[in-house]
């Protein structure tokens, strides 16, 4: 019989080795986890960098597809090798395909002027060698060419003629003294003209084109134009001339149905008691599609707080679609309405590698919401009655289902809960749609509104001043507001200064409603030849 204290020390000792691998085995679970939300990073970088930019299901993989992610030798089996080998053996057979017609000359630049350049025979050889002459028969196109000419700048100095009446002086010593009108210039005291500030800034706000670079070129053309002169030229003219066409736009978009909203990064250097790598905001409003008049206005903040959301939308009371942050939650008198394309994107970024529609459940919720999208594909353009009363036939049913597996789903971990939980927290705001035919199930509206802010803020970085800061977002809501509604933005910009300089003289206060985008006359005269999104 075994001693009770050699049975203890021996339970003793299974008891610390059992911790030892209950603390093990707790160990390799917790780097498992680790090592999994790790390499979930690094696909996912790798998709950012080299998959595709759409959020389509091509993500997911077709059966016996292989993933591009996949490293050397990773998912290839010897059975897919030898499948490969013989298949590399069949002769393939590529089904015909139609091709896009090449675009004619007309097609091309359908509104350029042209210039006819016709090469002649020098006069010494329009004569045969006894000197008889060569009869004319008839001229042939050789080819067209695309041409540009590099810009060019000059001085235009301004004269005026003056008149007088002698006969009335001398009979009454009073002169009659007599001058044209003069335009009023852009600004007092400066040599800046409409096309010159409309140059900057469509190079700027609608190229991308900093101001640094910029005074480069016009060194290339022989002028010393600073950056800061430029940049003391927009501040100036946005805030005399564009302004009361911003806050035109505003009032105008408060009065329709739907608003989208969204907010991107902006630094601006000089902010009073802030560093100057803090990060400010700038808050876009777009129209709905279906809005006649399309409005795109932006708005600098130095922050994203709800309240900054407020100041605008604080007395709307229609529908707001936006992404699920919490600051429009202080939107009382609005409808919050969700977007489908972040719920989608959740799952896209959840999606592992090598996923397939049966063995991924990120692959699952992103076909219940590209199964949405097609639905909205085939309700395209339907009256807002009709379209809600097909949503509540097709669409409702989807999203039932869907929300009905997302309770199903067991203990999600990683970017797969964090899916989930998007989609369940947002669940009030993403239903939205369902009840309003005049709304679209996503936020993509006014992402692309911002998009030329955020491709222009790679290349110019920052703003130095506030005053710099809030030119650029009425310039911005001038430029994008024209491309929504179909006009030329640089020619429909130089129109605005080169009128309002005279108009503004007289009052400063004075009406601009023949100016908006919409009017019929304005629309005319600056339609664009392709209209931008």
């Amino acid at each position: 019989m075994v001693p009770k204290a050699v049975v203890d020390m021996l339970m003793g000792q299974i008891s610390a080795l059992q911790a030892t691998v209950d603390r093990l085995t707790a160990t390799i679970e917790e780097k498992d986890r680790i090592i999994a939300e790790k390499i979930e990073i690094i696909l996912n970088l790798n998709r950012a960098r080299f998959g595709q930019s759409s959020e389509k299901r091509a993500y997911i993989l077709c059966d016996g597809q292989m993933s591009m992610f996949d490293q050397a030798g990773d998912g290839i089996t010897e059975k897919a090798e030898k499948e490969t080998a013989a298949e590399e053996k069949q002769t393939v057979r590529v089904t015909a395909h139609t091709r896009k017609a090449k675009r004619t000359m007309e097609e091309f630049a359908a509104n350029l002027e042209e210039k006819v350049e016709t090469i002649d025979l020098p006069e010494e050889q329009k004569f045969t060698a006894d000197g008889r002459p060569l009869k004319y028969i008839g001229v042939d196109l050789v080819r067209s060419e695309l041409i540009r000419e590099p810009s060019r700048a000059y001085i235009r100095k301004i004269f005026i003629k003056t008149y007088a009446d002698p006969k009335a002086e001398e009979e009454t010593g009073c002169a009659d003294i007599r001058r044209p009108h003069v335009p009023a210039p852009l600004l007092e005291h400066s040599y800046a003209s409409s096309s010159v500030v409309t140059d900057i800034m469509v190079k700027k706000f609608a190229d991308g084109l900093p101001l640094y670079r910029q005074e480069q070129m016009w060194k290339r053309l022989g002028v010393e134009l600073r950056r800061n002169t430029m940049s003391n030229w927009v501040i100036r003219t946005g805030e005399t001339y564009l302004k009361p066409f911003s806050d035109a736009f505003l009032a105008e978009l408060l009065r329709q149905a739907v608003i989208h909203a969204d907010e991107t990064v902006l630094q601006v250097n000089k902010e009073p008691g802030r560093e100057a790598t803090a990060e400010s905001r700038i808050w876009a409003y777009a129209s709905s599609k279906q809005a006649v008049r399309q409005i795109r206005y932006f708005r600098y903040e130095q922050s994203r707080k709800g309240a900054c959301a407020e100041k605008v939308l604080g007395g709307y009371a229609g529908v707001v679609v936006s992404d699920g942050y919490s600051g429009y939650n202080i939107l009382n008198k609005a409808t919050r309405a969700g977007c489908w394309a972040h719920a989608r994107r959740k799952w896209v970024e959840a999606m592992p590698d090598g996923a397939t529609r049966e063995n991924a459940l990120a692959a699952k919720g992103l076909e219940y919401c590209s199964r949405l999208f097609e639905v909205e594909q085939k309700l395209e353009g339907l009256p807002d009655a009709e379209r809600r009363e097909q949503r509540q036939l097709l669409s409702k049913p989807i999203v039932e289902e869907y929300y009905a597996w997302l309770e199903s789903i067991f203990r999600p971990a990683g970017k797969l809960k964090k899916a989930i939980v998007y989609s369940l927290n947002q669940r009030e705001y993403l239903c939205a749609f369902l009840d309003h035919g005049e709304i679209e199930i996503s936020n993509n509206q006014v992402e692309n509104a911002i998009r030329p802010i955020v491709v222009g803020r790679k290349n110019w970085l920052f703003c130095d001043t506030q005053a710099g800061a809030n030119a650029s977002v009425i310039v911005f809501t001038v430029l994008e507001t024209a491309k929504a509604n179909g006009l030329n933005p640089e020619a429909y910009l130089k129109y605005l200064l080169t009128v309002l300089p005279d108009r503004f003289a007289a009052d400063p206060k004075a009406a601009v409603d023949d100016l908006m985008p919409w009017d019929d006359e304005v629309f005319t005269a600056f339609r664009a030849s392709t209209v931008e999104h």
